[in-house]
Parts: structure tokens; C-alpha cells; sequence
């Protein structure tokens, strides 16, 4: 028996060879993200009872803010929420040029999200989870964060700040 050879158009094959090689970019450029620019995937990072997390003693947004692990490197523990009149809790966070700090963000109520500006921060903050995600401020400057999900009508006002000195 005789193979039978398989007859492609030229222009057809043409574009077959352009969709490898785009899908082959698409791949070397999602790995340069990931790994050569340091992109993290936020993941959550524990979950907790929504209805007692800003109450419960024992939890570190009963008393949300900063807390100083080891010479520049700190844990921000921050509550979004829309009840009594959205928020994040604390409003403002100051710490030194250099620091690296790890968010731990939770809600008691609502979906929010949670944008720190001129950084790659940004994540959904889901009741009952804890979303991480640690960045290095190392130029001066107030960096804002804010809401990024809809989360009722008082979204708008729902904003904070990270202060390098």
C-alpha cells in the first residue's frame, strides 16, 4: 500500500505556523511574568467565620493594623467592610522605605477587592477568606489602595493608604 500524502493549502498552513508561534510568545511571556518579574498569583490563604472574625479576641482583625515580624518585614492585617459605612480597617498604614510587607485581607459582610496603586497588589477579598499577598515598597510615597468590586453604594468612599517614609 501506497501512503497517501495529505494535501495542505499554503495560506491555511501559514496560519497554522503563526498560531504556534503566538501561542509559543504567549507562553514565554506569561513565564517572564511569573518568574523573571516576580508576579504573584494571590491564593487564599485561610478561611475564617465571617460573622465573628472582627470580633473574636483571638483573631488579628478584632484589632486589624500592623505588626512588626523582624527589622522591615511586617504583616498588615486589614478588615474591608461595608457595614456600618465601608471601609478598610486600618485606613492608613505607615512603614519605612525598604519594608516588605504581607496583607492579610478579610471581609465580614460583602465581596470587595483590594487595589494597591502603583504596585502589582490586586485581589478579591471574600468573606470568610483570607486572601496574602507580600509586596516591597521600596521608593517613598503614599500608595492608595482601594475597592475594586462593586460593593454597594457606599463603594466609592472605600479607600486607604500605605505611607513609605
Amino acid at each position: 500500500m501506497s501512503a497517501q500524502k495529505i494535501h495542505v493549502d499554503s495560506y491555511e498552513r501559514n496560519w497554522m505556523i503563526i498560531s504556534f508561534v503566538l501561542l509559543v510568545v504567549f507562553a514565554l511571556a506569561v513565564s517572564v511574568a511569573a518568574f523573571g518579574l516576580g508576579i504573584q498569583v494571590p491564593a487564599p490563604e485561610q478561611r475564617v467565620d465571617p460573622r465573628t472574625v472582627a470580633t473574636d479576641p483571638n483573631s488579628p482583625w478584632s484589632n486589624p493594623g500592623l505588626r512588626e515580624v523582624s527589622a522591615g518585614v511586617y504583616d498588615a492585617y486589614i478588615l474591608a467592610r461595608a457595614v456600618p459605612n465601608w471601609e478598610y480597617l486600618p485606613k492608613e498604614i505607615t512603614i519605612p522605605v525598604g519594608s516588605k510587607v504581607t496583607f492579610y485581607v478579610t471581609s465580614p459582610d460583602v465581596q470587595h477587592g483590594f487595589k494597591i496603586q502603583d504596585t502589582n497588589a490586586n485581589f478579591m477579598v471574600l468573606p470568610g477568606q483570607v486572601s496574602k499577598l507580600t509586596i516591597t515598597f521600596s521608593k517613598a510615597g503614599t500608595y492608595n489602595f482601594i475597592c475594586t468590586e462593586f460593593c454597594g453604594s457606599g463603594h466609592g468612599v472605600m479607600y486607604g493608604a500605605v505611607i513609605v517614609k
